[in-house]
């Protein structure tokens, strides 16, 4: 194991504080090689450096982006007020502490290659705080057909560069105060996709309209970049009534298909593509998987029917596809589109009434990865204890059956391929397993007499190699070796957060460390006057790497949902990583983070202690 405080040398240059990871590029060889891109390159949207200047009690704390596009033999300058503050450029960091820095500094980053400066970065004013607050229009609330008023609270967010600028807009679902579980019976108000700009600035806002009930399962709304402009649409399931961002009603206004229950089980569905800039639908076609008949989901009164999954996957290996998906108690179906040219294209449909596909039936999840695991260069779709293969054929299923909480990397770094962590609800000799991504196989098994409804996985302790995994009051290695008697205090988000490889905990509007050495854990964020989603689950809206350097944001909302923020790290760090929404499997799991029970983002390589050097991603930027 790497000495960590050995990594650790100050500088101390012109009032400036300047981690420096020497040592650690010689023994961990974190600074990526020089970038060459094979064929089959992805397509990737252009990012700006995404410079952050926060003030802190010792000047101003700034980081930047290391694209993924860029290799070890690029350093930085930053410039405070138009003047140099580093001595000489910065190879082994993307952020330091300037401790001449005021409110009142502005910043810009310059690359340099080859010992020529490039341009310089968009002008970053510095933060009063450790957050961002981005302000947002409230929608008013509403009564129901039976008399129940509601209020609006902003739900689940997504990130997508919609006007091709290289800076992330935040799209977010406002969700009413009588949003339903499918379990539950009753109307629900209606549910709105709003779409800003991180200055409050509110692009449009679309309404899903009566005949789309508000729930954690009922609109999984996607944001990328379909067709490769540069600019990101957004994609979800409509009905008739929806009105989009410029105002036109897709289908008949007129029509309600709510039932006396508040459950929405006939009339047309829709899937619609919209233009991310004006919120503009492009295009509206019948949506699938279809309903068909209620009960062939597993039921008749309208649960199982309406569970809705959804994520974009490069199924060919170099464009973004879209999946929609219907259905995991029994009947399970996914179906993938292109949206090339303007026009919606289905690909595939797989399902598990299909003959051959019986054994599918059952094994969906609340929530989906997406990550190439069988090194074809094109990806699958890992939905709970099954995966579909990238031409919509069934890779394997496990036949463990359908489980609250997976997560998708590569857990075990001395193992070739990625790994899946998951919790099931059956009870099994395997209830929570450990398992080869590629090909189901069971690494190692947890057995299990009850519901496993919380499940996680991150590298938190570094005496281990690879990700630890808790679930049911254990905390076990990669190898399954289970560790003392003490686990995290919560079972829910992780985040890379510090300044060190390991990963924080992230739970409600905290972020904590694990102490390994006392087994407790140690609070490093409360974010007051913010709060979570989603009831228990206490998920934040957002979890990414939006702006910065290579550790995540959280975007929660303010209590009375006036304003998001997000919150930025202010720790130095010496590890230099690209950022990680260059990384394919990040960053389809930001794109997914807000279907059904959200889990949090992962990398396709090991990212921890003792890791070796990050794959240079092999991406194009869209319209280069």
């Amino acid at each position: 194991m790497v000495n960590r405080s050995s990594w650790k040398r100050t500088l101390r240059t012109a009032g400036i504080t300047l981690l420096s990871s020497a040592l650690l590029v010689t023994s961990l060889g974190l600074t990526a090689p020089a970038v060459t891109h094979a064929a089959g390159a992805r397509q990737m949207e252009f990012l700006d450096r995404g410079v952050v200047a926060v003030k802190t009690g010792n000047g101003v704390f700034v980081s930047w982006r290391l694209l993924g596009t860029e290799g070890s033999n690029v350093s930085f300058n930053v410039y405070r007020d138009g003047t140099k503050v580093n001595a000489s450029p910065i190879t082994n960091s993307t952020n330091l502490q300037d401790a001449g820095g005021t409110n009142n500094s502005k910043y810009t980053v310059r690359a340099v290659v080859g010992g020529t400066e490039q341009a310089a970065s968009k002008v970053a004013s510095v933060w009063g705080n450790n957050y961002l607050t981005v302000p947002l229009s409230v929608p008013a609330g509403g009564t129901t057909p039976d008399g129940v008023s509601y209020t609006y609270s902003a739900n689940d967010a997504s990130a997508g560069d919609l006007d091709g600028d290289g800076e992330y807009e935040l799209i977010v679902k406002w969700d009413p105060s009588n949003a339903k579980d499918n379990a539950h019976s009753g109307y629900t108000g209606e549910v709105f996709i709003d779409a800003y700009k991180l200055n409050g600035t509110r692009l449009w806002r679309i309404s899903l309209g009566k005949n789309i009930r508000a729930g954690a399962h009922y609109t999984q709304f996607m944001v990328y970049d379909l067709d490769g402009d540069g600019k990101a649409e957004v994609a979800m399931k409509t009905a008739d009534g929806t009105r989009d961002g410029v105002g036109t009603v897709i289908g008949d206004a007129s029509k309600d298909y709510r039932n006396s229950s508040g459950y929405v089980l006939s009339g047309p569905e829709f899937l619609t593509v919209f233009n991310g800039q004006t919120g503009k639908a492009l295009s509206t076609v019948n949506y699938e998987p279809a309903r068909g008949s209620v009960s062939s989901w597993g039921d008749n009164y309208g649960n199982r029917v309406d569970r809705f999954l959804a994520t974009i996957a490069y199924l060919d290996g170099e464009r973004p596809s879209l999946v929609m998906a219907r259905g995991y108690y029994t009947r399970t179906v996914l179906v993938a589109y292109n949206w090339r040219n303007g026009q919606l294209t289905k690909q595939w449909t797989f399902d598990s009434n299909t003959p051959g596909n019986s054994g599918y039936a059952g094994q969906g999840n609340h929530n989906l990865s997406v990550a190439d695991v069988d090194n074809d260069g094109k990806d699958e779709i890992i939905y709970g204890a099954m995966a579909v293969d990238h031409d919509g054929k069934g890779l394997y299923t496990t036949g463990l059956h359908h489980g609250d909480a997976m997560h998708l990397s590569d857990l075990d770094p001395d193992r070739p391929g990625m790994e899946v962590f998951q919790v099931h609800e059956t009870p099994s000799n395997a209830g929570i397993e450990f398992r080869d991504a590629r090909t189901g196989q069971l690494i190692w098994g947890i057995p299990t007499t009850k519901d496993i409804g919380r499940g996680m996985a991150a590298d938190i302790d570094p005496r281990y190699r690879g990700a630890e995994v808790w679930a049911n009051g254990a905390l076990y290695t990669a190898k399954g070796q289970r560790i003392g008697t003490t686990v995290p205090s919560s079972t829910n988000f992780g985040i890379w957060w510090d300044g060190d490889l390991l990963r924080e905990l992230l739970d409600s509007n905290r972020i904590d460390k694990w102490d390994y050495v006392n087994g407790r854990t140690v609070n490093l964020l409360t974010a007051s006057g913010a709060s979570s989603n989603n009831g228990t689950k206490s998920t934040p809206n957002l979890q990414a790497d939006l702006l910065g350097d290579w550790r995540e944001e959280v975007v929660w909302r303010t209590n009375d949902s006036s304003a998001l923020r997000i919150y930025t790290t202010t720790a130095l760090t010496d590890k230099r990583i690209y950022t990680l929404m260059h990384d394919p499997v990040y960053r389809l799991g930001v794109a997914w983070q807000n279907v059904a029970y959200n889990q949090p983002p992962h990398t396709s390589f090991y990212l921890g202690e003792g890791m070796n050097p990050p794959p240079v991603p092999n991406i194009r930027i869209a319209g280069q």
